[in-house]
């Protein structure tokens, strides 16, 4: 019997809330790698579904001039044979997993999908260009970690060893 079943006064306990899925932004590349793995870890141990996210840039398929380095559905083939080694790793680990390629801004795909799945957390890989290399060609993840709503895991690794920021909401920046 509860304490407050007792005592009405007493409040009934507060049910714990729920955790979201963890949103992984990839570019299926040597830069995720390291985040691939922190994040089917971290859907394995808080049990919870991987999301995982790839934005396809139209505007990065165009050659100069317009026309098309690569159509929409030939990237789109191309990115769903990227990632079936890597549905293949989650689904070993004993992780639920889903696929999203969205055509769009990767930063802005990563983001529109964690609002939309109700994420707990994202994690994103970086190149670690520094402040300049992200000022000339900018930067996926600080772009994610600077508007995400929710706990953001930017990950740096090479081999089996990462470097992993938390940046978000809850963090602070500096």
């Amino acid at each position: 019997m509860t304490p407050h079943a007792i005592d009405p006064s007493i409040p009934p306990p507060t049910p714990p809330a729920p955790v979201g899925p963890i949103v992984l932004g990839t570019e299926f590349g040597s830069v995720s790698m390291a985040a691939e793995r922190v994040a089917i870890e971290q859907a394995r141990r808080a049990d919870v579904p991987l999301i995982i996210v790839h934005g396809i840039d139209p505007g990065r398929l165009r050659l100069p001039g317009g026309r098309f380095l690569q159509r929409i559905d030939q990237a789109l083939a191309a990115r769903q044979a990227q990632a079936a080694p890597l549905l293949e790793r989650v689904r070993q680990a004993g992780v639920e997993a889903q696929l999203l390629i969205w055509n769009g801004e990767p930063a802005n795909c990563i983001l529109e999908a964690a609002r939309a799945e109700g994420a707990s957390r994202i994690v994103v890989g970086s190149h670690g260009r520094g402040p300049l290399g992200r000022a000339i060609i900018g930067s996926v993840s600080a772009a994610v970690a600077g508007r995400a709503a929710c706990p953001v895991d930017v990950v740096r690794g090479e081999g089996a060893v990462e470097e992993i920021v938390t940046l978000g909401p809850a963090f602070d920046r500096t």
